[in-house]
């Protein structure tokens, strides 16, 4: 059997905590038969580096990440390469439709109207590959809402999400929604809420679309487990094969 590990960054926030085992226990119910573990890059127990020694048999690493950048491209596999060099690493979880879905319905949650516009807030990197995920996001979501969407940047990267808003307060729009693009609540979720925006999003959080996309990485990865047919180990999400290659066109 194959176990799918669940990689995330870590965090110091309680909720933020709550809410990845919250997507853990999600993840876990899509498939009985797959064994699903919770591990962490820094900050946050058990480490990936403890997780992989103990797990038993073949491995996939999910990377609980939005872009990429440092953890996706240097921290993860050298902890790979040195605890488990025969695990499979996944890509990160965006840009995807799937994320987009759960952030068009997060701004609806808020409010979101027609003549409103809209910021895409993350977390950022240094590395410039990572910020092209994000505006790769952003074009998604533009593409879903039918309007302009600013890709904006709570921590490293361009444009910051002050300046973001400096500018489009200067336009003729009557508010302006800031979609999170994070996981849990954290540190850039209190960046992001304290930005000064007319409408702030909750994080990405727990939601079946998230977990869907987590088992359509494992399944790219594992294809043997989409070939297997349906039992126990059968997944309860069906969407996540079709997801995948509407983003690619």
């Amino acid at each position: 059997m194959t176990t799918l590990v669940l990689a995330g960054h870590g965090t110091r926030s309680a909720m933020g905590e709550e809410t990845l085992a919250g997507l853990r226990d999600l993840v876990r119910g899509g498939r009985r038969g797959t064994r699903v573990e919770q591990a962490f890059l820094e900050i946050s127990s058990p480490s990936l580096a403890d997780v992989l020694v103990e797990v038993p048999g073949p491995v996939v690493v999910v990377p609980l990440l939005l872009a990429g950048g440092y953890h996706v491209h240097i921290d993860l596999p050298e902890v790979v390469a040195t605890t488990r060099p025969d695990a499979t690493v996944t890509a990160p979880l965006g840009p995807h439709p799937l994320l987009v879905a759960v952030l068009a319905r997060r701004l609806a949650a808020v409010g979101l109207r027609a003549a409103d516009s809209v910021i895409l807030g993350a977390a950022g990197s240094s590395d410039p590959a990572a910020l092209a995920d994000v505006r790769a996001a952003a074009r998604l979501l533009s593409v879903r809402l039918s309007r302009p969407v600013t890709a904006a940047f709570a921590g490293t990267g361009a444009p910051t999400v002050a300046e973001a808003l400096e500018r489009l307060r200067s336009g003729p729009a009557p508010r302006i929604a800031l979609a999170s693009y994070l996981l849990a609540p954290g540190f850039f979720q209190d960046r992001l809420e304290a930005s000064g925006a007319d409408l702030v999003t909750a994080p990405l959080g727990v939601d079946a679309d998230l977990a869907a996309l987590v088992w359509a990485r494992f399944d790219q990865a594992c294809p043997a487990s989409v070939a297997s047919g349906a039992g126990a180990g059968s997944p309860v999400f069906a969407r996540p094969v079709q997801a995948e290659r509407s983003g690619r066109r």
